[in-house]
């Protein structure tokens, strides 16, 4: 009994630990990809290429977190 609770309470942390590192993941991939489109916006002077790269980019990153979500399921 004690075992079983064990292993479940493990199984329960353990999708808690792989949860905040995704959420960690992306956000740090979200942040980047911000300061890489500002910086060509505004120092680059190639604002429609930070445009496309930050639509593109956030297909990426929304493309893997509903990959990563369907995974899961």
């Amino acid at each position: 009994m004690a075992d079983t609770i064990a292993a479940e309470e493990m199984r329960a942390h353990w999708r808690s630990y792989v949860t905040f590192e995704r959420l960690v993941l992306f956000s740090v991939l979200h942040i980047a990809l911000v300061l890489v489109c500002l910086a060509l916006a505004f120092l680059g002077g190639a604002p429609l290429i930070a445009f496309l790269l930050g639509v593109a980019g956030l297909a990426i990153v929304m493309g893997l977190v509903l990959g990563g979500s369907a995974q899961r399921s």
